[in-house]
């Protein structure tokens, strides 16, 4: 199994700029939000699923899945939340495993939003966590994804503390400040990770 680094942080935290400057330095990336998004594509299984459970309402007009909508229902009903997770992770889990099988860095970095939430950590060799402020998240949400405050708390209470992130984190990346300022943390991290790689590899060798 390739040596496997799980990268977390709350909603508005710069998971994916801090993703792709690991993968500006040629790491490959194995996003749980991206394959998230694949097995719900339009034709497939999963979406006409959430469709026959839901109704044409949760589709967009081109097809695709409406996320807000869906999103919307199931921080409505926790039970709902409870059914749709069953439907999404192992489809989720399949395909995860077939791109890091696939996968030729030393090291692969695992995008994991929930990491905490569904208690993957320990699925991986390194946890990274990527850190903000809640005012920061609370801003960097708002602005983003065009949403009321009150929407975004309500979005940051349902996900882990940042407590609770910290508390399993191998490694910490502060990124409240400029996006461009993550450059020397990640150059950092990315030689350790190769150099933990490496040796992972040669305790494998017999």
């Amino acid at each position: 199994m390739v040596y496997t680094v799980a990268l977390t942080g709350g909603i508005g935290s710069g998971k994916s700029t801090v993703a792709a400057a690991f993968a500006n330095l040629g790491t490959d990336i194995v996003d749980a939000d991206i394959i998230a998004r694949q097995v719900v594509e339009p034709g497939s299984p999963a979406l006409a699923t959430i469709v026959s459970r839901y109704g044409a309402e949760m589709l967009m007009a081109d097809g695709t899945l409406n996320r807000r909508q869906l999103r919307e229902r199931i921080f409505a009903h926790a039970d709902e939340k409870i059914w749709l997770n069953a439907l999404l992770h192992p489809l989720i889990q399949q395909e995860t495993q077939r791109q890091m099988k696939q996968a030729t860095s030393p090291y692969v970095l695992w995008v994991v939003p929930l990491l905490v939430e569904n208690h993957l950590w320990q699925k991986a060799n390194r946890v990274l966590v990527v850190d903000v402020s809640e005012e920061t998240q609370l801003l960097r949400t708002t602005q983003r994804d065009h949403v009321t405050e009150a929407h975004a708390k309500q979005i940051i209470a349902a996900q882990a503390t940042r407590e609770q992130r910290l508390a399993v984190a191998d490694d910490v990346i502060d990124n409240n400040g400029a996006p461009d300022a993550i450059a020397l943390d990640v150059a950092r991290l990315h030689a350790h990770y190769l150099e933990l790689a490496h040796q992972a590899d040669l305790q494998e060798k017999p």
